[in-house]
């Protein structure tokens, strides 16, 4: 992505950003020399731009020098040492080109996450849920908040408007989000919420960022396709809050869910000059659990907090959302927001698209119909969540149905997992296809029917995700609460040669009308 070329900057002071990163010497850089934009795609170089040749998974952007230079690149930056020169170009060797990008994206944009308020939110489940419960508080108490997460980003970009901004990654790379944030920081916002993937950490696209808050959701299975090993996966969680001790900004809080397993782990690495708040149902923690119910109208949640008692009836359900509104509140009391502010926004939070999202009215105006609810679960631990969460809303006489795949070209250990936790979980289960992507859909299904022990009449499957929705609710009761697990939020489904309009919810309602008729 280019940077639109709003600003102009010389090159040599840019340069010397890169420090001991870079590998020899560029060689004499003239004075007149000036970039006006960074970017990471040959496809979008423009005149002026320096071009970073990211290694990626698939193609490397060393391959695409003579496309960068014919665009109009002014400089090079490459881990490689380039045996070719073009005339007029600038080549530079650094030992890392990706935190050379996120340093040079940082200086180009003046360092924007020193102008705003950065609340990091990492973990494998939680995030999405979490950073829009801090904007909305944060949003209802009278700040100026921008987003970036899973949905894209968003901020007030006029009075009443605010739309999601596809930025296609969970993070964005370094010099997309360094841009996000300039223009956040342009509109005078106070606070941005993100979440931060362990990709965007282990491939430095927030390097050089300032937060202020850094949050712990939890850790569980995921993305091992990428990291490999588990350790890999935490300890790339765990850079958020090492870069938190370098941050730059005032007042830094550190907020960590005591009840997982790595938690003295992420909190090991903090300074003491940073405040340490944890969160879980121990009583011990900064924020913890009092007491809390379950039914289909919601939770209803007492909380410690370290400002006082907090009583709420909340709109979301399940208790992994207990532990989303935990991490909130204590993000919100960090950032200073009152315990009567957090209440207000709390109670009025309808959830966000895709969580646990319900699709049918269960049983309002007459209507005789399961409870169907879409959440984008997938990874065993979440799958657990939701599926632990629905049972609590299933009546003595009803059963709980799963619908749920698996992804193609990722993680293949986690999915048998899954097939063991839906057949223990649900009392039917309807496996069916998800983002199939290059993999053999059967191959995927097969893989999840290993972990399932006893395969009978309450194991279908369903290869067509549509047909496998439409035969859950045909063969469903009014007693019944249907799982539709995966993709959540998503309106499309990847297949190995093409990306097809598809979404649950949409899939979902047309299975109801169709029951009706």
């Amino acid at each position: 992505m280019s940077s639109g070329h709003a600003i102009e900057k010389p090159l040599q002071p840019a340069l010397e950003r890169l420090g001991e990163l870079i590998v020899g010497s560029p060689g004499s850089v003239p004075a007149s020399t000036h970039f006006t934009g960074l970017s990471y795609d040959s496809r979008h170089v423009a005149a002026g731009d320096i071009f970073f040749c990211v290694p990626g998974q698939k193609t490397d952007g060393n391959e695409f020098i003579d496309d960068a230079v014919k665009a109009g690149a002014v400089c090079i930056v490459s881990e490689r040492a380039l045996e070719r020169q073009w005339p007029n170009v600038v080549f530079v060797t650094v030992k890392d080109v990706r935190l050379a990008l996120a340093r040079l994206a940082d200086f180009f944009y003046d360092h924007p996450s020193r102008l705003v308020r950065l609340i990091g939110v990492t973990g494998t489940n939680g995030k999405t849920t979490t950073t829009h419960l801090v904007e909305h508080i944060l949003q209802r108490s009278g700040h100026r908040v921008g987003l970036i997460g899973t949905l894209g980003a968003r901020w007030e970009t006029e009075p009443g408007k605010r739309e999601y901004i596809d930025v296609k990654h969970t993070t964005p790379q370094a010099t997309d989000l360094q841009e996000l944030l300039s223009q956040m920081a342009g509109k005078h916002l106070s606070h941005v919420a993100m979440e931060v993937s362990s990709h965007a950490l282990a491939l430095k696209r927030v390097a050089e960022c300032d937060f202020a808050v850094a949050c712990l959701t939890n850790i569980t299975q995921d993305h091992l396709d990428f990291h490999r090993t588990m350790e890999h996966y935490w300890r790339s969680k765990r850079l958020l809050f090492e870069m938190l001790n370098a941050s730059k900004q005032e007042n830094k809080t550190v907020i960590v869910n005591a009840d997982d397993d790595l938690g003295e782990e992420f909190l090991s690495v903090i300074d003491s000059d940073v405040r340490q708040w944890t969160y879980g149902f121990a009583p011990n923690c900064d924020c913890s659990v009092v007491s809390a119910t379950f039914d289909f109208r919601g939770t209803r949640l007492e909380l410690k907090t370290p400002r006082g008692p907090l009583s709420l009836n909340l709109k979301l359900n399940g208790r992994f959302n207990v532990y989303n509104t935990m991490a909130a509140v204590l993000i919100c009391l960090a950032e200073g927001v009152s315990l009567a502010d957090c209440k207000t926004a709390l109670e009025e939070f309808g959830g966000v698209a895709g969580r646990f999202e319900v699709v049918g009215s269960f049983g309002g105006n007459g209507v005789k119909e399961p409870l169907c609810i879409v959440d984008y679960a997938h990874t065993p631990d979440g799958l657990e969540n939701v599926l632990r969460a629905a049972r609590a809303l299933v009546p003595s006489d009803g059963r709980l149905i799963a619908v749920f795949g698996c992804g193609g070209d990722r993680d293949s250990s986690k999915r048998p997992q899954m097939g063991e936790l839906a057949e223990d979980l649900a009392d039917d289960v309807v496996v069916t296809s998800d983002n199939p992507r290059t993999e053999d859909p059967d191959q995927i299904i097969g893989d999840i029917l290993s972990g399932i022990k006893r395969m009978n009449e309450r194991i279908r499957v369903e290869r067509d995700r549509s047909s496998a929705i439409k035969m859950a609710v045909e063969q469903s009761t009014d007693r019944d609460v249907i799982v539709v697990a995966g993709k959540g939020h998503e309106t499309y489904q990847i297949l190995a040669d093409r990306t097809i309009d598809f979404d649950d919810r949409l899939e979902v309602r047309h299975a109801l009308e169709a029951r009706h008729k």
